[in-house]
């Protein structure tokens, strides 16, 4: 797959996320097997992505201590 079609297809997902935000968790791993698929293929994962892989491992981080009792 070419590095424009990848970008393409993230650039869908992060759409999806603005747009059902209740399925972001999904969406999510979408878009790692996406940024994943760019570094098999010897791709360079351009720096906003990272930023923001990088944000969302910390937003899953963040919200696994949300429903705890306190």
């Amino acid at each position: 797959m070419a590095f424009e079609e990848l970008k393409a297809g993230i650039a869908l997902i992060l759409e999806e996320i603005e747009k059902r935000p209740d399925d972001r968790h999904v969406l999510q791993e979408e878009l790692r097997e996406k940024i994943s698929e760019m570094r098999s293929l010897g791709m360079e994962v351009p720096k906003d992505l990272l930023r923001l892989e990088e944000q969302l491992e910390q937003d899953d981080a963040d919200d696994m201590y949300d429903n705890m009792p306190v």
